[in-house]
């Protein structure tokens, strides 16, 4: 399909989430409704731990991305609202798994489930999410939208574990880790756009052109959330250095040792390698990520895939959902947390 005139990443002020969220303001409540009956149970315990999470609703980017996609591929359908529902059930289940996996004792600020409710309840919280998800799609006969939101949990679980095998093994390569994260995380950025999509009848080739620009926002999203790791400024006051701890290679530190001397990089290598780090140890493979042009190299990469994904919207015709999307390019870029 031929493309239509859209504004460029260049052209483009970054917008706050309110802006961008804009055009499915009214939706996006509509999404709510729906999220807040998938979630009820009349089980004591789960609905206390339910209403708990609904307080701490989030950003809510993955159900503005699956309206915006519908709306921009057909317009919202009551299947959109679904979809959106869907996606957040499955996404809410792997951050309370996440949690529970590491010992996390809270997100963003606020205490995790699995503090409060202890390990059992955090599993078995996410496992009712994931049936809940499940369920309402296979009660209306969504069976394409599960097809896609299935897929995408398989990518996230094999992306997780490649990077727990290659942390141990500490052989990532940029190949791998742009595998990994397109698994992990471009997988569900994607599934939000194909899903939104497909909820408003658009065709097959209409699905794939919006999961594959899903995945490239995805991708650039990723990087973004491993340049705060470096770099304090952006970093919205949380510690850097935390992946290190954790021995996880990233994009700026794998760039930074494909930049550097081969005598520098060995050194620092030795250092990621240890599985106990002190700070100075930490600060100064933050300041050889920095100082080698490791994090610039990043930080250009990411721009660069916001800038396609931005691109790449222009095959759908102009509407204020295409221009949010677009803003929405400029706001994974330039996002502090």
């Amino acid at each position: 399909m031929a493309a239509v005139l859209a504004p460029t990443l260049a052209d483009t002020r970054p917008r706050s989430l309110r802006e961008i969220q804009a055009p499915v303001a009214a939706d996006l409540d509509v999404f709510r409704t729906h999220f807040r009956d998938a979630m009820r149970s009349r089980v004591r315990l789960l609905d206390a731990v339910v209403q708990y999470l609904l307080k701490r609703k989030g950003k809510q980017i993955r159900p503005t991305l699956v309206l915006l996609s519908a709306q921009v591929s057909g317009g919202i359908t009551e299947r959109s609202y679904r979809a959106a529902a869907l996606v957040e059930l499955l996404h809410t289940a792997t951050l309370v798994h996440d949690d529970v996996i590491d010992e996390a004792d809270s997100r963003r600020g606020v205490a995790s489930v699995n503090v409060l409710w202890k390990n059992k309840v955090g599993v078995l919280l996410g496992d009712y999410l994931l049936s809940r998800g499940l369920l309402l799609a296979l009660d209306d006969g969504d069976y394409d939208l599960l097809h896609v939101m299935s897929d995408a949990v398989r990518r996230m679980s094999e992306g997780e574990l490649l990077q727990i095998e290659t942390a141990r093994r500490f052989d990532v390569t940029e190949e791998k880790y742009f595998r990994i994260i397109a698994d992990k995380t471009g997988s569900l950025i994607a599934a939000c756009m194909a899903a939104g999509a497909a909820s408003a009848g658009a065709d097959d080739e209409t699905v794939a052109r919006a999961k594959q620009i899903g995945e490239t926002i995805g991708l650039a999203f990723q990087i973004r959330d491993d340049l705060f790791d470096y770099d304090a400024d952006a970093a919205a006051g949380k510690p850097i250095g935390l992946d290190l701890q954790d021995r996880k290679m990233t994009l700026p530190l794998i760039l930074a040792l494909d930049i550097a001397p081969e005598a520098e990089a060995g050194r620092i290598r030795k250092i990621v390698r240890k599985r106990t780090k002190s700070r100075a140890q930490t600060r100064e493979v933050v300041r050889f990520v920095k100082e080698s042009g490791g994090l610039a190299a990043a930080r250009g990469r990411m721009e660069e895939l916001a800038a396609q994904a931005a691109e790449a919207l222009g095959t759908f015709p102009p509407s204020e959902a295409r221009e949010a999307l677009v803003g929405l390019c400029a706001y994974v870029a330039a996002r502090s947390r």
